[in-house]
């Protein structure tokens, strides 16, 4: 694509390409011209739609980005608009092949003194944030993590106000006067319920999950990798752990687990097991109470200024619509093309929404083990979801088909564009962290929330969330940055967007322009300088992966 949108009703993305993206809606008998001659318009296409360059039979392929998106159901005329009667998925054949693949790497040079403050733990990792984190190990103790949550968020000043709860009582008040309720307001204001006494603590999170007994050992065992990773993770200061006594995931395997994936942890760790207490209020009143040393203690940290080296983002997609590939997800590339330059970490995951995109992938990874990793993950994931009649053709959402998402790989083509550039350096399993410089692929379902929490898992310090149709979603250790791809949704939903891509649509600024803006807001939330949306809204959102059929 070339780097401003010239035209302004319709772009050809790649050279390649035999369909056309509609920028604007555009009526029946449009006639559109392109460097291959004039195109009349068979019916109406709507913004975000496809249509066909040429005429198509029965059979033929349907190229988008370059590579391979579908076939064609029947035959459709020149100018008739794709569709899910009309277009079926299709996605090219992969393998490791030997490439001496090139990186054209952005300039960086404006960068790369600036730094962001973060803080810094005992290995040398740098959080964006400081949180201490509440782990149940069995869904048992989800009820005390409410208490616990409803008790110290409160009055330590985390929690946001209840402006439902002042709502719901003026409305009661206004009833019981008998007066007209339909009138009352809502205060659109969100704010914190006051003042906290721990200047450097960001806030107190709480893991509820459904899991932790119950299911297969394997669950246990997935689960407890994934809650030792959020403990280590570089934006937890401590841990507070509840545990039941008697589920399969036991406190023991919960330690072990922490010890295998960081030997030298040495954050506040408090653990306290029901049936070992002498009641529940015991339980709830020593929990708080030990929480409240450790939040003196990592109060102790401070921010500092940090090489933007030790950033790691993790780059998402929910909501997708049929701009996505076009305006935010691939500014958000090139803001992980500036990272990896910078010698930051990028965590690109969704392996089903990755369909269509393998070839470049493995083409642009720096061995054939890290290729053949990926290859392994991706097709024991495909078949596994086709051996319970699915597969991931069937990932597209009704949401994304209605705004031009027509196939899984014209979804997944576009939502690839968020890794940008760059070569492959390390192909990561579900909970497995991320260690080497540059761009991760991260084996996690495309669901929006099981997605984020793997990347969190993996490691990412902020997590860079691309809509087009608007998602509440956020995680509760990573800073989650919500990036519309037109600017209808940042308008409409403005409480949760915190970037507008939407003037790349309208030519107003390149992805690069675009790109860069987004890195500098990375720096200012890491920096502690903005907080994005999803945390003020306390959109904490986490559900653990069961290794199970999840598109």
């Amino acid at each position: 694509m070339e780097k401003t949108l010239k035209q302004t009703k319709f772009l050809k993305i790649h050279p390649d390409d035999n369909v056309l993206v509609a920028l604007t809606n555009m009526a029946k008998g449009t006639v559109v011209e392109t460097s291959g001659g004039a195109i009349t318009l068979a019916q109406d296409v709507a913004a975000k739609h496809k249509f066909f360059i040429r005429d198509m039979q029965a059979g033929d392929e349907i190229f988008m980005y370059g590579v391979l998106v579908g076939k064609a159901q029947h035959d459709i005329p020149q100018g008739g608009l794709m569709t899910t009667s009309n277009t079926r998925h299709a996605s090219g054949q992969y393998a490791y092949r030997k490439t001496d693949y090139s990186w054209h790497q952005p300039d960086v040079s404006a960068y790369i003194n600036r730094t962001f403050n973060g803080y810094v733990r005992s290995d040398g990792r740098v959080g964006t944030a400081n949180y201490w984190l509440f782990i149940p190990t069995v869904f048992c103790e989800n009820r005390n993590m409410d208490v616990i949550r409803e008790a110290l968020w409160n009055t330590l000043g985390y929690g946001v106000t209840g402006k439902y709860k002042q709502l719901t009582e003026e409305i009661l008040s206004a009833y019981e006067k008998g007066e007209n309720i339909d009138n009352i307001q809502l205060d659109p204001v969100v704010k914190r319920s006051g003042h906290t006494p721990f200047k450097n603590v960001d806030g107190i999170k709480f893991l509820n999950h459904q899991g932790g007994c119950g299911g297969t050992r394997q669950d246990a065992a997935t689960l407890g990798a994934l809650l030792a990773a959020y403990a280590d993770h570089p934006n937890i200061g401590g841990v507070t752990v509840l545990s039941l006594g008697c589920q399969n995931l036991q406190v023991q395997d919960f330690l072990n687990y922490l010890k295998k994936r960081n030997p030298s942890f040495d954050k506040p760790l408090y653990i306290f097991e029901q049936q070992s207490s002498q009641s529940e209020e015991d339980l709830v009143s020593d929990a708080i109470k030990k929480t409240f040393h450790g939040l003196q203690e990592i109060n102790k940290i401070e921010r500092q200024p940090s090489s933007l080296s030790n950033l790691c983002l993790g780059v998402k997609c929910g909501g997708s619509d049929g701009f996505s590939g076009i305006s935010a997800n691939p500014a958000v590339g090139y803001t992980a093309d500036m990272l990896v330059a910078l010698g930051g970490k990028v965590l690109l995951a969704e392996f089903p929404e990755l369909c269509g995109a393998e070839q470049n992938l493995i083409d642009r990874c720096t061995s054939k083990a890290t290729a053949d990793k990926f290859i392994d993950l991706m097709q024991t994931y495909n078949r596994q979801a086709e051996s319970v009649g699915s597969g991931f053709h069937m990932n597209p959402s009704p949401g994304n088909i209605k705004d031009g998402l027509i196939t899984d790989a014209i979804k997944s083509t576009g939502a690839a564009r968020k890794g940008g550039t760059s070569p492959v350096v390390d192909v990561l399993d579900y909970t497995e962290p991320v260690t080497k410089p540059g761009l991760s692929l991260v084996c996690t379902p495309g669901n929006d929330v099981e997605a984020t929490t793997g990347k969190a898992a993996s490691g990412a310090t902020l997590i860079l969330f691309t809509t087009g149709l608007g998602t509440p979603t956020g995680n509760p250790a990573a800073p989650t940055i919500k990036i519309s791809t037109n600017t209808a949704l940042a308008v409409r939903m403005k409480d949760i967007i915190d970037i507008d891509t939407g003037a790349i649509i309208r030519g107003e600024k390149t992805i690069e322009q675009m790109g860069e803006e987004i890195l500098e807001y990375c720096i200012k939330a890491a920096g502690g300088e903005v907080i994005p949306k999803a945390v003020q809204l306390a959109q904490d959102d986490f559900i653990p992966w069961k290794r199970g059929v999840s598109l």
